[in-house]
């Protein structure tokens, strides 16, 4: 029946190459309508007519996978390295889907196994990041770079330790691959099997020479990568190979940092046994207790506390750790904040407030956008926190900030308890 309507579109005149998304042909040959493809095509549709999805009908046949189709096309002189649509090539496209068939077909006829396009890069990293192992093998027999730098993972290994294929690791190894090619997103093949938590290819790559301090990518270091994600063993792995505990690397400064933001806390404790400054400064939060405060991670606020951890440090947006707590809402200057105990009493971070005060935060510190935690509480209206901190002495009428005093402050905001304490 579907052959019968397009032969009749055909015989009261249809454009048999106008496109709509895609060309009459590249929508048979996608679909495997064998029959029909063969009608356009003797009615002088253009097998290289490129544009559509898929810039080509070739690319929309090994798609599909329609073996059949792939031959009839390039019978009738479909280009084989035609350019155009999202892969680039129909080599890409049929290594993407892992049609070793038409793979084969489209190499023994001259497809360029080396051509780069786009996010994906080569038709080799596609058969990787698709898992495509026997396509990965004609690629490197027939030539494949293997160190060809292209697309989101630079490198072939990168995307292989990433998606966690050991097979296809170990096969670019022996092949000769760079294990330490630096640049992409996750800066060297360590860092990208770190962050994907694949152990075995970590030691794979590590026993290859893979450079355990290597800097670059998403996380800054391998160690980061492991650290932030919460692989426990990949950290205590890259620890023993000799990793720098406190190398300060991206997002989170250093790698104490990191674990403290995910709320790894087995991996904080780890990092401390390896010699981890505790008083860092530097990265998003400024020291690792103004990250553990902020998150509102109670038990690695204590852990840290009790190694020492500077209650009054001031640095990153919040200033100090007091801030930090009163802002989150967790049971002191410079940033946002200027302390972490404004931080603490804004957020309402009862627990957090207590303890840094009882490690000696100081209550009345000055400075930052709310001038004070008394008034960083107020604003938030955490009445308990009020409280606390009007019974450790914090100065009632402190001038300064946005507001003024706390009781303007507190009337601005409408909370009337808090006003009406203030009064008393």
């Amino acid at each position: 029946m579907a052959i019968q309507i397009v032969h009749i579109f055909l015989d009261k005149g249809a454009d048999v190459i106008a496109a709509r998304g895609r060309y009459a042909l590249q929508a048979a040959a996608e679909e495997g309508h064998t029959e029909i493809v063969r009608i356009l095509l003797d009615k002088g549709a253009e097998d290289n007519g490129a544009g559509g999805k898929y810039g080509s009908s070739l690319q929309a046949a090994a798609k599909g996978g329609h073996t059949e189709i792939v031959c009839i096309l390039l019978d009738k002189g479909a280009d084989v390295n035609a350019a155009g649509g999202f892969y680039g090539i129909s080599l890409r496209v049929a290594a993407k889907g892992g049609h070793t068939g038409i793979f084969c077909i489209l190499l023994d006829k001259g497809a360029h196994i080396n051509a780069e396009r786009g996010i994906y890069g080569s038709s080799l990293q596609i058969a990787i990041l698709g898992g495509h192992t026997e396509i990965v093998r004609i690629l490197l027999d027939k030539g494949a770079d293997v160190n060809g730098t292209w697309g989101l993972h630079v490198s072939a290994l990168q995307a292989a330790a990433q998606r966690g294929y050991t097979e296809i690791v170990c096969i670019l190894l022996d092949k000769g691959v760079n294990v330490n090619e630096a640049g992409g997103k996750y800066g060297s093949s360590l860092q990208a099997a770190a962050q994907g938590g694949h152990t075995e290819i970590v030691c794979i790559l590590l026993d290859k020479g893979a450079n355990v301090n290597g800097v670059g990518g998403q996380y800054g270091s391998s160690l980061h990568a492991a650290v932030q994600r919460g692989h426990t063993e990949i950290v205590c792995i890259f620890l023993e190979k000799g990793a720098d505990v406190n190398a300060v690397r991206g997002r989170y400064g250093s790698s104490l940092q990191a674990a403290i933001q995910g709320g790894h806390t087995e991996i904080v404790c780890i990092l401390l046994d390896k010699g981890a400054d505790v008083n860092a400064a530097g990265g998003e939060y400024g020291s690792p207790l103004q990250a553990a405060v902020e998150r509102g991670h109670t038990e690695i606020v204590c852990i840290l506390l009790d190694k020492g951890a500077d209650v009054n440090a001031a640095t990153g947006r919040y200033g100090s750790s007091l801030q930090v707590a009163v802002d989150r809402g967790h049971t002191d200057s410079g940033g946002e904040y200027e302390s972490c105990l404004k931080a603490a009493a804004k957020m309402g971070h009862t627990e957090i407030v207590r303890m840094l005060l009882d490690k000696g935060a100081d209550v009345n510190a000055a400075g930052g956008f709310h001038e004070s935690s008394l008034k960083a509480a107020v604003e938030g209206g955490h009445t308990e926190i009020v409280c606390i901190l009007l019974d450790k002495g914090a100065d009632i009428n402190a001038a300064g900030g946005e507001y003024g005093s706390s009781l303007q402050a507190a009337a601005k905001w409408g909370h009337t308890e808090i006003v009406r304490m203030l009064k008393e």
